[in-house]
């Protein structure tokens, strides 16, 4: 029997790659393959480290019948390594984010991705089976050479919107009866938290000053941005914008049970699965139209597209949350959407395409 080996280039749960290869390896134990989760240590959660095996010593113990399936995200070793493993192989495409996007704010970052970018352009000559985790991401490749790439979307765990909120976190999340408007997604900036505060100024001016901004997501090497992100704070005079950085699964939970909208205005997502979570705690979505964001909502959600002004999108979350007929619309077609995620058998697509 083959054994599945996983290859991220960096590992920590809660973040959205790490968890779905942690979900991949659960499902093939559950139905008797092997798997695991290769990472190199420098770029494993300490916290996490021992949830991987360290992917310098994959080479010596890979078999010919094992399946190696790279993530693929970003450049680097992971991908050099990946390359030279004798055995079969398999390519997940979670997509490379634009460099462009970093290129003033954060040089190596930019550097780091076009690397990736490279990359993925070369694996074309490797012999392997091609997956992406969207039909967006999936174009992506066919526009880099690739001839026939298979969806295979994103793993979301069953008990998604479910489990106990930390109790301080949602505590603090609920003094003051503010209506909090969430977003989860870490600090860069293809996810234009600019454009979302200057919505969230216009909502809390206009619409309802008893609000609050809670901002998730690791702010690490991010420095630059967040300090420019602090300025639009502070123009727009927004008062109770959190930001939280990296938090974890129970605080997460109070996060996503205390928000009364979930508001993604990213210009680039390869899937984001924040969405779905979103769903899975019942909070209506309010998103921008671009990548694969119209693709995983699938007619769920309110979705702006591109060029709508932050105060018709304001307004636009206000008369939702303030129309309980509406919100309850807004989050049936979200349950119905989640419903047909959920619906799929993962093992049955999973085991068709590896051959086993």
């Amino acid at each position: 029997m083959p054994v599945l080996h996983q290859l991220v280039a960096g590992f920590r749960r809660g973040d959205a790659i790490s968890n779905e290869a942690l979900l991949i390896r659960d499902l093939c134990a559950a139905h008797g393959l092997a798997s695991d989760i290769a990472c190199l240590r420098p770029f494993a959660s300490p916290r996490d480290v021992r949830l991987t095996r360290d992917l310098a010593t994959l080479e010596r113990d890979v078999r010919p019948d094992d399946i190696a399936l790279l993530h693929l995200s970003t450049g680097g070793a992971c991908n050099r390594i990946f390359r030279k493993l004798p055995c079969r192989k398999v390519i997940l495409y979670h997509n490379i984010t634009p460099p462009w996007f970093f290129e003033r704010l954060d040089p190596a970052t930019a550097q780091r991705l076009a690397d990736g970018l490279a990359d993925a352009a070369s694996l074309r000559d490797v012999d392997a089976s091609v997956w992406a985790d969207s039909a967006f991401n999936a174009s992506e490749l066919r526009a880099m050479g690739y001839a026939d790439p298979k969806v295979f979307p994103l793993l979301v765990d069953d008990s998604l919107g479910t489990g106990r909120p930390a109790p301080e976190r949602a505590a603090r999340l609920s003094e003051h009866t503010l209506a909090n408007i969430l977003f989860v997604g870490r600090l860069a900036p293809n996810k234009r938290h600019d454009r979302l505060i200057s919505v969230f100024g216009c909502y809390q001016r206009h619409c309802n000053p008893d609000s609050r901004l809670v901002i998730v997501g690791g702010s690490g090497g991010a420095e630059a941005y967040k300090t420019l992100l602090l300025g639009d704070v502070y123009l727009w005079a927004a008062k109770n914008v959190v930001f939280t950085d990296f938090v974890g699964e129970a605080d997460l939970r109070a996060c996503y049970a205390t928000a009364s909208a979930f508001v993604c205005m990213s210009d680039h997502e390869g899937f984001c699965a924040p969405l779905l979570e979103a769903m899975a705690w019942h909070v209506p979505v309010f998103a921008w139209a671009a990548g694969a964001v119209p693709e995983t909502l699938d007619g769920a959600g309110v979705l702006f597209e591109p060029g709508t002004q932050p105060k018709v999108m304001a307004e636009t979350i206000h008369r939702v949350l303030s129309d309980p007929a509406l919100r309850e619309a807004v989050v049936k077609k979200q349950d119905e959407r989640l419903a047909r995620f959920r619906a799929r058998d993962a093992w049955a697509e999973l085991r068709a395409m590896l051959g086993v």
